[in-house]
């Protein structure tokens, strides 16, 4: 392959990178904990969107217990954005095998 071939190689991944990364940020990714009395909305780049919080879970004697289904919530949106990014750019990395110098 020629440096000409490598370059531009290089330019379409990086412009399907690019595109994925747009596409990444208006995917919406949903985490819940409590059985769904908290749910998280949150977007492909793990940008925290929504938070949806049942009443019967807000308890003035218990807000560890809250704070821990936030938690809970929050990672479970956040490993779905991970594995959605992942799903995404997976193809794209694999090509990136193939080229010289590359993993």
């Amino acid at each position: 392959m020629n440096p000409r071939q490598l370059q531009q190689m290089a330019q379409q991944m990086q412009r399907q990178m690019q595109k994925i990364q747009e596409e990444l940020g208006n995917e919406t990714v949903e985490g819940s904990a409590g059985g769904g009395a908290i749910t998280v909305m949150m977007n492909g780049h793990r940008e925290l969107q929504s938070i949806v919080i049942s009443p019967e879970v807000v308890d003035p004697d218990d807000v560890e217990m809250l704070q821990d289904l936030l938690v809970a919530a929050f990672n479970d949106a956040s490993k779905k954005a991970q594995d959605l990014a992942e799903q995404r750019m997976g193809p794209l990395m694999g090509g990136m095998k193939g080229l010289p110098g590359m993993f």
